[in-house]
């Protein structure tokens, strides 16, 4: 009992010294807060779309058998074509669930499977969703590859960075500081695409069989923030 009224007391003794010692330290001076920030458009390489179908029947295992042989098939084109990075296949979404009347009581069972393609052949992806006859494609995007993300991140980092010190060093000589040293810095990078055309995905759903499906990338912008806080000095 004792020790723990000795650990006690010395634990209470640390926390008044160190909120003694908070309290004499002088408060920073001449300290600016600044943020500065680059941005860069960059053409997205990656494509994904995804092909859908559905069915709908009285009995469930039909309808699913149904859903099956359409994924199946689909996957069978797809994967002939497909290429690690180019063209990867994934089977996406597979759901089934009933349809109730209005006396609550399941009327019918309707289904639907979906399988994705994506990679960076645009034309490879476009011309084997259009040789699939078995589902239609229900929507598109588009976006950055990993490496391409990280070459726009360093490049646009690198201008904003400079933008940083540009700036500060400006502003420290406004102040009449003619140095000044960094404190805190924060950098947080991000990247903003358009929505895709209403048009183009409504193009895509229309794909007839042996016929590329049309598609057409954008850009994405990349950017890049830092903020942060520098110390001005005389010398």
């Amino acid at each position: 009992m004792n020790s723990t009224i000795k650990n006690v007391a010395f634990a209470a003794l640390l926390a008044s010294a160190s909120a003694t010692f908070a309290q004499t330290l002088p408060e920073p001076k001449n300290v600016l807060q600044l943020s500065a920030d680059a941005q860069g458009e960059i053409a997205q390489d990656m494509l994904t779309m995804v092909l859908g179908t559905t069915r709908e029947g009285a009995d469930p295992g039909v309808v699913q058998t149904q859903l099956k042989q359409a994924l199946e098939a689909a996957l069978t084109k797809a994967k002939a074509a497909a290429q690690p990075g180019q063209m990867d296949v994934r089977t996406g979404n597979f759901s089934l669930q009933p349809r109730y009347t209005k006396e609550g009581k399941i009327g019918s069972w309707t289904g639907n499977a979906e399988l994705v393609l994506e990679g960076r052949d645009f034309s490879r992806i476009t011309a084997t969703a259009g040789k699939i006859d078995t589902m239609t494609v229900s929507r598109t995007a588009f976006g950055l590859s990993r490496e391409q993300r990280l070459q726009a991140e360093t490049e646009v980092q690198a201008r904003a960075i400079e933008s940083f010190k540009t700036k500060a060093s400006e502003l420290a000589k406004g102040f009449g500081f003619p140095r000044y040293t960094l404190r805190e810095i924060s950098v947080n990078a991000n990247s903003m695409a358009p929505p895709m055309p209403r048009m183009m995905a409504m193009a895509a759903s229309k794909a007839v069989s042996d016929e590329a499906v049309p598609v057409e990338a954008g850009k994405t912008t990349v950017v890049v923030n830092i903020s942060g806080s520098v110390q001005l000095q005389q010398q």
